[in-house]
C-alpha cells in the first residue's frame, strides 16, 4: 500500500482533493474522500463538480442513492460503497485505510503534530511505502 502526506499551505483542501481526484480518475479508479464534518464534504463537492472549464469530477455522498456507480464517493466513515482503491483523508485526521491501495492524508499547519505522529507510527509496517509531498512555488514536491 502506498500512503501519501501531503501538507496543504497555498491550496485549500478542496482544491487538492480535485487534484488528486483528476488523476485517481484518469487511471480509472475510484476513490473515497472521507471528513467528519459535513460542510467540509459540501465544499470539496462543490470543488469537484467545478474543477476545470472542460470537465468536472461527478461524486456524490456514499449515503446516497445509487452511491455503488459514483466514482468518487463522500463520508464521514472509511467505507467504500463504489469500491474505491484510493482513500483520501481530508480532514488531517487518519483511519485505518484497510482494503484500499492507495491512502492520502491532506493536513494542514493545525494538524501539523498529528500528521507527524501518524508518519512516525507507519514507520516500518510492512508492505508500505510513504511519500511525503509539499508545495513549492505552487507546485506539489515530493520531499520524502
Amino acid at each position: 500500500m502506498k500512503v501519501d502526506f501531503w501538507q496543504l499551505s497555498r491550496d485549500p483542501v478542496e482544491k487538492v482533493v480535485a487534484l488528486i481526484a483528476g488523476r485517481v480518475l484518469g487511471s480509472d479508479e475510484r476513490m473515497l474522500v472521507v471528513a467528519e464534518d459535513a460542510h467540509r464534504r459540501q465544499e470539496i463537492s462543490r470543488g469537484l463538480w467545478k474543477a476545470g472549464p472542460e470537465s468536472f469530477l461527478a461524486n456524490g455522498e456514499a449515503s446516497g442513492e445509487g452511491a455503488d456507480k459514483q466514482p468518487i464517493l463522500l463520508s464521514d466513515k472509511c467505507e467504500s460503497p463504489n469500491s474505491a482503491s484510493h482513500v483520501v483523508f481530508a480532514d488531517g485526521e487518519w483511519r485505518d485505510p484497510a482494503g484500499f491501495e492507495r491512502a492520502f492524508l491532506l493536513f494542514d499547519e493545525s494538524s501539523l503534530e498529528a500528521a507527524r505522529a501518524t508518519w512516525r507510527s507507519l514507520d516500518g509496517a510492512e508492505g508500505l511505502e510513504r511519500s511525503f509531498f509539499r508545495q513549492d512555488d505552487g507546485k506539489w514536491v515530493k520531499v520524502a
